[in-house]
C-alpha cells in the first residue's frame, strides 16, 4: 500500500443522506480535514438490497472516491459496513473504516450488564454484523437487534419530533426494554441520530434503569482520529479555519441540498452539490 499524503482528503460514502451525520461527527472531531462525501442517491436504499447487490454498489462508489485521491475511506453506511468492508480494503488499496466495529466497541464500553440493543435497517440486522462485532470484543455481550425501517422516511421528511415519531419509536423500543432488558442501545443507522431526542425521551419513559445511547457515527469519528494520528496522516488544523466539504450524489442534487443542512447541522446552500454518473 503506497503511503498517501496527510493533506489528501478523506472520502465518506453512504447510500444516501444519512451518512452526513457521520461526516458531521468527523468534521467536529477533525476540523482540519477535507471531506469528500458521496451519497448514492440514485440507488438508495441499500438496507433492503441483497448482499451481492450492496457489494456491487459499494465497489463503484469506492472506486469513484479513490479516483479523487483520498487518503482513507469511511464507510458511513451500516449496510455496506456489514457486508463489503473486506472487499473495499482489498480492491482500493486504502485504509477503510466502517461504522459497525467502532459502534460495537463503544456499546461494550457503555453497557454494564452486557445486554445491548441495536436499532438498524433490515439489511444490517439480517447480516448479523453487530452481534459478531460485539462477540469479537466481549464474550459476555448479549445483542438483541430490531429493524426500524419507518425511522428513515420520517427523518428524511423532517418528522423528527412530535407524536408520530414518538409512537413509532415507542413501538420499536418497547420489546428491547421489556424482553431484552437492555442498558445500552446502538443507533445502527446513520439516520437515527436525528431522532435521538425522541429515542432518549422514550427510553427514559419505558426503562426503569438508565440506557446509554451509542451513536456508531460518533464512535467511528473517534476511532478515525486515532487511526490518522497513528499513521501520521492527520491534516494540520489552523485555529478558526474549517476543512473543505465537497458533496457528490448520483441523483437529485437539488433535493439533496435541501435536506443536507438538517443532517449536517449547518447551512449548505453555499456548497455546490455535484451529480456524478457511476
Amino acid at each position: 500500500m503506497s503511503r498517501p499524503s496527510a493533506s489528501a482528503p478523506i472520502g465518506v460514502f453512504d447510500s444516501g443522506l444519512g451518512g452526513l451525520t457521520v461526516a458531521r461527527a468527523i468534521a467536529a472531531s477533525l476540523p482540519g480535514e477535507t471531506l469528500i462525501y458521496l451519497g448514492d442517491t440514485a440507488r438508495v436504499p441499500y438496507g433492503t438490497r441483497s448482499a451481492e447487490t450492496v457489494i456491487r454498489y459499494a465497489r463503484t462508489c469506492g472506486r469513484a472516491l479513490a479516483a479523487d485521491g483520498i487518503k482513507l475511506l469511511v464507510v458511513a453506511c451500516n449496510t455496506v459496513s456489514a457486508v463489503a468492508l473486506d472487499m473495499l480494503r482489498v480492491e482500493l488499496d486504502l485504509p477503510v473504516l466502517g461504522v459497525i466495529e467502532p459502534g460495537a466497541r463503544a456499546a461494550v464500553q457503555a453497557s454494564r450488564t452486557g445486554r445491548i440493543g441495536v436499532l438498524a435497517t433490515a439489511g444490517t440486522v439480517n447480516s448479523g454484523a453487530y452481534p459478531r462485532a460485539v462477540a469479537n470484543v466481549s464474550s459476555k455481550g448479549e445483542v438483541t437487534q430490531l429493524a426500524a425501517p419507518l425511522l428513515v422516511p420520517l427523518v428524511e421528511e423532517g418528522w423528527v419530533d412530535g407524536e408520530v415519531p414518538r409512537l413509532v419509536v415507542e413501538r420499536y423500543l418497547a420489546p428491547l426494554i421489556e424482553r431484552a432488558d437492555i442498558d445500552a442501545l446502538v443507533l445502527g443507522c446513520t439516520h437515527y441520530p436525528l431522532v435521538r431526542d425522541v429515542i432518549e425521551a422514550e427510553l427514559t419513559r419505558l426503562s426503569p434503569k438508565p440506557v446509554q445511547i451509542v451513536d456508531s457515527g460518533v464512535a467511528a469519528a473517534f476511532e478515525l482520529a486515532q487511526l490518522l494520528t497513528d499513521r501520521e496522516l492527520r491534516a494540520p488544523h489552523v485555529e478558526g479555519q474549517r476543512g473543505e466539504l465537497r458533496l457528490k450524489v448520483t441523483d437529485r442534487p437539488g433535493r439533496f441540498a435541501e435536506v443536507a443542512s438538517r443532517f449536517l447541522g449547518r447551512d449548505v446552500e453555499s456548497l455546490a452539490v455535484q451529480q456524478i454518473d457511476l
